[in-house]
């Protein structure tokens, strides 16, 4: 590649950035490493995936000098290789598969990498985000316990069809067979209790449906086969339940070991009084606030597991991204820029799976039920643009505010959705008196009748 000069007609080759820099071409099985052709006779080697294998490939660059290495994001297989590189000390660049695209018709593994070091060398690559170590380990931990929870959800259907082939109408008078009357019901079925009046006298005081009601529902066909079907379901539900119990003693021990802030100010009241399910065993929300020195739970829609959750994805670390534009941008819930001729081709937010937009987006859901300024304003972009875009939008005016609080301490208050209101209806008068000065006509305001 070479740029010319204004005025100068002998182009200028491009410098390279890194010249002690490495590519990284992943596999399943081998890994092909590629360095610059003048530090080693043989500059591009092929090493096993075995943990020895990667002990000498990262004591072959060492040795060479290699500074910084670049690699793509290959399913899982990356991990390994980041992590030793990482330990010897290497500047270790995770990029997206998007970002290092080779030249067509010239795919093999030898190749690639030699493209990824070429284009590491000239500083053509961006790193993916990755947090520090120890927000790594919290994230496994969360992550490994949201698989729990959705294996645990899959006995809870193996309970619910084993209920309707002996038709057991249970999940129609409780709202959760899982709660405290649905499960003290459930096992009396399996310990043999087969008569509807005492299993309807298992009834908690805070159900709705009455014991008649209950009663009724518990009248069925108690063949063995399925009562098996139901036992077994419980006992899979009941040991995923301990070893969530086992995981969230792991993550209390992770947040409390990250160096908290110094200086915090006093934990605010509780803005939501209720428990939500499947929330961790201990109270996050002191927890979190002593290590951020601000408490997330005041912004709506985020409650204390969900700001556990996002900052296992994002980190603590704010400053990482220079703006709230930019980390609304790596969260994919910014406006696309695609442009041609000086035409915009297309705004439209790119497809993503990150986990912080997830769990941003199910916060906008949540907030748009509710008499806030953003429930009014997701409401009111519901009318006018369609409810897909308008959690886009909320998700990301929540993502801004979260921003703002973890990296410039702005506490957080709620106008209300009145304020919001009034704002919308001072913004429609003031366009409407524009519009009608550039027609030559004034707006005139007509007195509310008393």
């Amino acid at each position: 590649m070479t740029s010319k000069k204004k005025g100068k007609g002998t182009p200028t080759a491009l410098a390279p950035i890194n010249r002690r820099a490495a590519g990284v071409d992943i596999g399943s099985r081998f890994h092909v490493v590629a360095v610059p052709a003048e530090l080693d006779a043989e500059p591009v080697r092929s090493f096993h995936s075995f943990t020895g294998d990667l002990n000498r490939l990262a004591d072959w660059l060492v040795v060479l000098g290699i500074t910084t290495v670049a690699m793509e994001s290959t399913s899982i297989y990356w991990v390994p290789v980041f992590e030793i590189l990482e330990t010897r000390g290497l500047e270790v660049v995770l990029v997206n598969a998007r970002d290092a695209k080779n030249v067509p018709g010239r795919k093999t593994d030898v190749n690639d990498a030699q493209w990824i070091q070429q284009l590491h060398a000239y500083g053509l690559l961006r790193a993916s985000f990755r947090p520090g170590a120890a927000i790594v380990a919290l994230r496994a931990y969360l992550r490994h316990r949201e698989r729990l929870l959705e294996y645990a959800a899959s006995h809870v259907q193996h309970m619910q069809k084993a209920l309707m082939q002996m038709n057991l109408q249970l999940h129609h008078v409780v709202s959760d067979i899982t709660g405290v009357t649905g499960m003290r019901i459930l096992r009396a079925i399996v310990a043999g209790e087969r008569d509807s009046k005492v299993l309807a006298a298992f009834r908690d005081v805070r159900c709705k449906s009455s014991v008649e009601t209950i009663r009724d529902a518990l009248t069925g066909n108690y063949r063995p086969e399925h009562v098996f079907a139901l036992r077994q379901a419980i006992e899979l539900y009941d040991t995923y339940q301990t070893k969530v119990q086992d995981c969230d003693a792991e993550i209390e021990r992770s947040v409390r070991a990250l160096p908290a802030e110094d200086g915090a100010a006093s934990l605010p009241p509780r803005r939501i009084r209720t428990v939500q399910k499947n929330e961790p065993a201990f109270d996050v929300r002191p927890v979190l606030h002593a290590l951020l020195g601000v408490d997330l739970t005041q912004i709506h829609g985020i409650g204390p597991y969900s700001a556990l959750r996002i900052i296992a994805e994002c980190g603590t670390d704010m400053s990482r991204w220079r703006t709230a534009k930019h980390f609304t941008s790596w969260l994919t819930l910014a406006p696309g820029s695609k442009i041609s001729g000086g035409k915009v081709l297309s705004s439209r937010t790119r497809r993503s799976t990150n986990r912080a937009a997830v769990l941003l987006r199910l916060a906008a859901t949540t907030v748009g039920r509710t008499n806030t300024a953003l429930g009014a304003f997701f409401r009111r972009l519901a009318v006018r643009t369609g409810k897909a875009k308008a959690v886009t939008a909320t998700a990301r005016k929540i993502a801004v505010l979260l921003y703002n609080t973890l990296r410039h301490g702005m506490a957080y208050v709620d106008p209300g959705a009145d304020y919001y209101e009034q704002r919308y209806r001072q913004r429609t008068i003031d366009n409407l008196r524009r519009r009608a000065d550039a027609l030559g006509f004034s707006l005139v305001e007509t007195p509310t009748p008393g």
